[in-house]
């Protein structure tokens, strides 16, 4: 944290993913030991900020873009630390009733989170995604996601911390069940031209961080995560070639997080 001064209940040695982002994107939300775990992440991936930063556009644009379509709830699964651009600072310029459910596993995330919620249309979660019922039945949700109108589920830069034994289909199949024709679901995931390269380094980093290994991904596979939700264009893209994102190309044979928005059609 800011001057690496400690919550009560949390322990400095414990590395987070929530805040290892936050470093990323040069937020000082963090400790030595996500320093750390983010300069052995940069070792083995040197774009990471630059992917950072245009993962984070993305989800302004992406949220925008659904408010623009009529859409005014939102849950953000994996929402980690406030930065930023939170949903709800993209959304209610646009629909100013909109709520916001933000979920994480990082309870420091959660009460960062929680210091700034400007109003009661907004709410965090504290749960572990990979048990959705832990979030569909949480007394917030109920009360803020009407989910017989569109919503939109961001998971971004969340799946590839969840390995395929933890049924990730599963997992975004008990939120998409119950979302109304007009819902969006976006997504940014990591993938790769070499999806057998070796990323120990990369899952070495986020060892004991509150996440999974997942690893990267083809985008054949991704695409099944919009199983009931064509993509609107541009598509599947590289999150750095997202409209209106300004940001360097990716480099040849770099990891890459393909960024999409799908759309549940009527009917």
């Amino acid at each position: 944290m800011s001057g690496d001064r400690v919550p009560a209940g949390i322990d400095p040695t414990v590395p987070s993913a929530a805040r290892m982002y936050d470093f990323y994107l040069g937020g000082k939300d963090n400790f030595e030991i996500d320093r750390i775990r983010g300069e052995q992440v940069a070792q083995g991936f040197p774009e990471v900020r630059e992917v950072a930063r245009a993962n984070r556009a993305f989800l302004g644009a992406a949220v925008r873009d659904a408010a623009r379509a009529g859409i005014d709830q939102y849950v953000d699964l994996g929402a980690g630390l406030p930065t930023q651009g939170h949903v709800h600072e993209a959304a209610r310029p646009i629909r100013p009733a909109t709520k916001v459910v933000y979920v994480d596993v990082d309870p420091i995330a959660c009460a960062h989170a929680r210091a700034l919620l400007p109003d009661d249309a907004t709410a965090v979660v504290h749960a572990d995604i990979r048990t959705p019922a832990t979030v569909l039945e949480d007394a917030q949700v109920a009360r803020l996601i009407d989910w017989d109108r569109p919503v939109a589920l961001l998971l971004v830069s969340v799946l590839h911390f969840i390995g395929e034994d933890e049924d990730p289909d599963g997992i975004i199949g008990a939120f998409t069940a119950r979302m109304a024709p007009g819902s969006r679901l976006i997504l940014t995931v990591a993938s790769g031209p070499d999806l057998d390269a070796d990323v120990s380094a990369l899952t070495d980093a986020y060892r004991g961080a509150g996440t999974g290994t997942g690893g990267l991904r083809s985008r054949a596979r991704i695409e099944r995560f919009y199983e009931g939700f064509p993509l609107l264009p541009p598509g599947l893209v590289d999150v750095r070639e997202w409209p209106g994102i300004e940001a360097p190309p990716a480099t040849p044979g770099a990891v890459r997080l393909l960024a999409g928005v799908g759309e549940k059609p009527a009917g």
